[in-house]
């Protein structure tokens, strides 16, 4: 897992879709589904952890902006 979009992709796979049209609101969601998603042991540990370190990294330079 390389980009947000490619979380974008992983959640599209379950069903989830999310624009709220705030960019950090949106990750921050993201963030939460994952979390849904790997309890229900949907995903793999690495895939859960890449991806919330991805979203961590995007939300803390948004946010620096």
């Amino acid at each position: 897992m390389e980009s947000i979009y490619d979380i974008q992709q992983l959640l599209k796979k379950y069903g989830t879709f999310i624009y709220t049209g705030n960019r950090i609101g949106d990750l921050e969601i993201m963030a939460m589904e994952l979390d849904e998603l790997y309890k229900l042991q949907f995903i793999r540990n690495d895939d859960y952890l890449q991806a919330k370190l991805l979203l961590r990294k995007e939300i803390e330079a948004l946010r620096k902006n």
